[in-house]
């Protein structure tokens, strides 16, 4: 099942850049201006955000022992790895930016796709970013209420500011978001280093009271749940995959980041999690709200102050890549005409995706009404993982479907079926343990299909409706033979766009 707008090299798509009108040959488009270095960092920088800082206590909540968290951990980042190592096939067979809804469009169609990219912008991306960012206000604000927690108005309005602060970053240049996200790498890698040196050093002196197996819970269902807290610390391995058209060579670079930045989370997050256990016992880390602030009080002393303001640095780069990579996801669903077409617009001086940031920016203020985050964490562990397993099941589909496609990396076979059937465990048994929360995610899901009906598949759309939903623009003829048309607004933004008559829309 292919649908027009070959993956091919070479072939040219409905919604490709178009030459303008002012630069001769010159194409508005996003540019490859990420290195090797730059992916890493952005796979890296999206993965340890909050999750290392909260999740340790959701994971112990459903395992019940120390010992029994630690291989959920490490069994969290194989999974992820082996997803990952699917999506480095996906992504150089299929290199288009929106990573999981391409692979879907080009596997299972428009509708398909649609619900995948109404689950990832609606719930999924903006809910991630609103964890990241009130885990970044909670840690910044910990300091000033050490005996208490911080009021909800200041930690949402805190939240708020951060992302408004990197949405502004994100629509001014590519090069400050990726710089930003960088530095801010670098900085929690340091934070989690000095945290398991610090743990080493406990173990060395014989404090491992705390790894045992005692209390473990054996039930299906607690394991299931246990995955979901461990799984979203893991949640960003996929991040690069979205803006793969901005990166250099990526058919050697994405496979490249990919491993070396699974590997590099995968032992951070272990010795991480046994540096906090040497210290903190199962109890302490159940009672607190910032596992990584209650570690430092214990040991250092004065300098305790260095690890809330390293984790605030942390979680900010994470909500940096959420929204470096979330922006280009809404672009390439507008690109499909499943979006809004204002959407497709790409600022000219600037080249970044203007529109489609602030639109992200806006939904991640709507989650911020809520600032429950373990109950957030519910509601995005269950979409996300049901839609990546869908995305999963693309590569062997397309082995049967598509077997001559170009495939610079070939998996086996075994590794896309081992995390599919992973994957069904992971979502359908916390249907049955905490109905509630996946009620919630199933009828969030289920909404795409009315709006995907009436906004998309109605063709026949009577013209007071279309008035109210579309954008009227000035269409200025492309200097190439495509029958595309750029659009052009007074804002210095411009989308390249094909006649919606040949689109049959």
């Amino acid at each position: 099942m292919s649908k027009s707008g070959s993956i091919k090299d070479g072939e040219k798509g409905p919604y490709d850049p178009v030459p303008s009108t002012d630069k001769g040959n010159d194409e508005i488009k996003l540019e490859a201006k990420m290195s090797l270095l730059n992916g890493i960092t952005v796979i890296v920088g999206s993965i340890i955000g909050s999750g290392i800082f909260v999740s340790p206590t959701g994971v112990l909540k459903y395992t019940g022992s120390v010992n029994a968290s630690l291989l959920v951990w490490t069994a969290s980042g194989i999974f992820s790895t082996v997803g990952a190592y699917c999506y480095a096939e996906l992504g150089c067979m299929i290199r288009k930016s929106g990573a999981d809804y391409a692979y879907i469009m080009e596997t299972f169609g428009p509708f398909l796709a649609f619900i995948r990219l109404w689950v990832e912008c609606m719930i999924v991306r903006p809910c991630s970013q609103a964890i990241v960012a009130l885990t970044f206000s909670v840690y910044v604000l910990k300091p000033v209420f050490p005996d208490c927690a911080p009021p909800d108005d200041a930690t949402r309005i805190l939240a708020a500011c951060c992302i408004c602060i990197l949405a502004f970053i994100n629509c001014w240049d590519v090069k400050w978001a990726t710089r930003v996200q960088d530095i801010f790498t670098y900085a929690k890698l340091l934070a989690l280093f000095i945290i398991i040196f610090t743990g080493a050093y406990q173990l060395f002196t014989g404090h491992t009271e705390y790894f045992t197996f005692d209390n473990t819970k054996t039930e299906v269902t607690s394991i299931a749940l246990s995955f979901y807290s461990g799984l979203f610390a893991y949640n960003g391995w996929n991040y690069l995959n979205f803006i793969i058209e901005e990166l250099k060579d990526p058919v050697k670079n994405l496979p490249k980041a990919i491993a070396i930045s699974c590997v590099l989370v995968t032992t951070v997050y272990v010795f991480a999690n046994m540096a906090f256990y040497t210290t903190l016992s199962p109890m302490e880390v159940l009672g607190s709200e910032a596992v990584a602030v209650t570690f430092a009080n214990r040991l250092f002393g004065m300098f305790a102050w260095t690890i809330p303001v390293f984790v605030a640095l942390s979680t900010f780069g994470a909500v940096n890549g959420i929204l470096l990579t979330s922006s280009r996801l809404f672009y390439a669903g507008a690109c499909e005409g499943q979006m809004p077409e204002i959407l497709t617009m790409i600022q000219i001086s600037r080249l970044t995706p203007t529109p489609a940031v602030l639109c992200m920016t806006l939904l991640s203020m709507l989650y911020l009404c809520s600032s429950d985050i373990f109950a957030l964490i519910n509601y995005v562990g269950f979409a996300t993982w049901l839609s990546i397993g869908v995305s999963v099941l693309c590569l062997p589909w397309l082995r049967w479907s598509q077997p001559n496609l170009s495939r610079p990396i070939k998996v086996n076979l075994f590794f896309p079926i081992i995390y599919i059937l992973a994957t069904l465990f992971v979502t359908i048994v916390p249907m049955y343990a905490s109905p509630v929360e996946t009620g919630y995610g199933c009828l969030m899901i289920l909404s795409s299909i009315p709006v995907y009906f009436i906004f998309i598949a109605w063709k026949n759309k009577p013209k007071f409706f279309q008035k109210g939903v579309g954008n009227k623009h000035h269409k200025v003829p492309a200097e190439n033979n495509t029958g595309c048309w750029q659009v052009e607004t007074r804002s210095g933004l411009t989308a390249s766009r094909t006649d919606p008559q040949s689109l049959q829309r």
